[in-house]
């Protein structure tokens, strides 16, 4: 007899319809699965086997083909355990067949039990567009499944509950759709800086339109602890950009039961050590999302940037332009988002104290250009915003009865910000003003006479290019929807141009 048992796999960061079809037929005992299986899918057997026995089953004495259709994609993982268990069930006459409309995935213990599993939102999403109406999932992953609000989930403990259910014996109750608790962010304040309040604006403004950043400046500054602030004031996240940033953690395995949904920005600082497989993303045979994608509608940020390889650096140009990273491998090519903030922080030189009024740089200028070499210009050109980071005065580091700007009252400005920017967008795909394409730059960005000149002689004198004239417009529309003007003004343009200035270090 044969059975089908609808299921779900991976590939990449995409979910996908399998059909688990299990025929029992005559002939010398053996058990084979087809489709183009990894080593964790044919170890299924093994697994398998235990659990029939051990949860009171007969295990078919015949010969046992799985085909896992369609036959032609790579199946990976442990997901199909489940299905695979059903179907050899099913075809031998011991359990009734699930509904026509129903899917099965999950991991199983020698004795029964159902483990989580990792990619389950790509694959409930991918049931709902498939239109699977009852879903069966693991206990622990069921609370993520529930995040696509489409089929009903079920959440099994282990195969006793599920062939009860199937049976007719013990109804399982769908899981309720998880909500994530009311809770305040939680982490560095921007309360507790002192001082340097051009480097907040221009992180106020970063953060408003979702600019990329470089600050420099001498060790000690405060560069790192400004950047760490950042995700304080970074705006709410929508549920279709925490859907998509939650998808990325599920395949690599990092949400849980208790949080399932990434609920803030992603805030990624890997080390200046990192690999460029580890920046992009890659891996044999399945390649998998790198730093840049974990970073999806969140912020990159890289602590002592000339520290970094070159060739780790400069991946991130292509991501920068197109928002995401496409990892080509001999047996697989995948594309995965990577729409990010991209913030740097780093030291004028190696000492770090390069033009410092001390004088304590004994850099020469040989060793300050090998230092800053690793900036190729066109990496700086995707950068919007320079900023420098001077050190602290002893009277401003003294001063007692200071009061800083919180968190929380620039991130209402920037959420009323990125609010004008997304009704301003609507349906045309970019959620913030660095995202806007050349159409939406001539609609949004228009400039006035006195604006034009102001520009044109800028561009003439700091030799800027196209794509550093369409930042600079991209930056002065944020500025102006933070002031909350209609039209792009000089103000706005002026300080844009003042922030598009490298440090004269970089220029040496």
């Amino acid at each position: 007899m044969v059975s089908k048992i609808r299921s779900l796999g991976l590939q990449g960061v995409s979910g996908y319809e399998v059909s688990t079809e299990c025929d029992l037929s005559g002939g010398l005992p053996n058990f084979d699965i087809v489709g183009l299986p990894d080593a964790a899918v044919k170890e299924a057997r093994d697994r398998v086997r235990a659990v029939i026995k051990n949860c009171g089953f007969t295990f078919p004495v015949s010969r046992i083909t799985i085909n896992l259709a369609p036959a032609d994609r790579r199946k990976a993982g442990t997901v199909y355990d489940l299905p695979i268990l059903v179907g050899i069930l099913v075809s031998g006459g011991q359990l009734p067949a699930p509904e026509e409309d129903a899917a099965l995935v999950g991991e199983l213990s020698l004795s029964g039990q159902l483990r989580p599993i990792t990619g389950m939102l790509p694959m409930a999403m991918a049931a709902a567009r498939a239109g699977i109406k009852h879903l069966y999932v693991p206990a622990d992953s069921a609370a993520e499944a529930t995040l696509a609000k489409g089929p009903a989930v079920y959440p099994v403990h282990d195969m006793g509950q599920l062939a009860r259910h199937l049976r007719g014996d013990e109804r399982i109750e769908p899981a309720p759709v998880w909500t994530p608790p009311a809770a305040d962010r939680e982490g560095p304040d921007f309360s507790q800086v002192k001082g340097q309040h051009a480097a907040k604006r221009a992180l106020e403004i970063a953060a408003a339109g979702g600019h990329n950043l470089l600050m420099s400046g001498p060790p000690g500054s405060g560069k790192s602890m400004l950047a760490r602030r950042l995700p304080s004031i970074l705006p709410d996240l929508t549920m279709d950009e925490a859907l998509a940033t939650t998808e990325i953690y599920s395949v690599l395995g990092l949400t849980t039961a208790e949080e399932p949904l990434i609920v803030h920005r992603p805030f990624r600082a890997p080390h200046h050590t990192i690999s460029n497989m580890g920046m992009a993303g890659g891996g044999n045979p399945v390649p998998r999302p790198g730093e840049i994608s974990l970073a999806h509608n969140g912020v990159l940020f890289l602590d002592e940037l000339p520290e970094f390889h070159k060739d780790v650096i400069e991946v991130l140009r292509q991501p920068l332009e197109e928002g995401r990273v496409q990892i080509s491998r001999a047996t697989a090519t995948e594309v995965f988002p990577s729409r990010f903030m991209l913030v740097c922080a780093m030291n004028p030189c190696k000492c770090g104290w390069y033009g410092h009024p001390s004088g304590r740089c004994k850099c020469s200028p040989g060793a300050v250009a090998k230092y800053t070499q690793k900036l190729s210009g066109p990496l700086l050109d995707r950068i919007d915003l320079f900023i420098e980071v001077p050190a602290m005065e002893f009277d401003e580091l003294a001063a007692k009865d200071s009061k800083e700007e919180s968190s929380s009252e620039i991130r209402q400005r920037v959420n009323a910000a990125r609010r004008i920017q997304v009704e301003r967008t609507a349906g045309k795909g970019a959620s913030c003003n660095a995202q806007l394409g050349p159409e939406e730059l001539k609609a949004h960005c228009a400039l006035s006479d006195d604006c034009q000149a102001m520009m044109k002689s800028a561009f003439e004198r700091l030799g800027l290019t196209a794509r550093s004239y369409d930042r600079i417009l991209r930056v002065a529309r944020t500025i102006a929807d933070l002031d909350g003007a209609e039209c792009i003004e000089l103000p706005h343009l002026a300080e844009a141009l003042q922030y598009r200035q490298p440090a004269a270090w970089m220029s040496r």
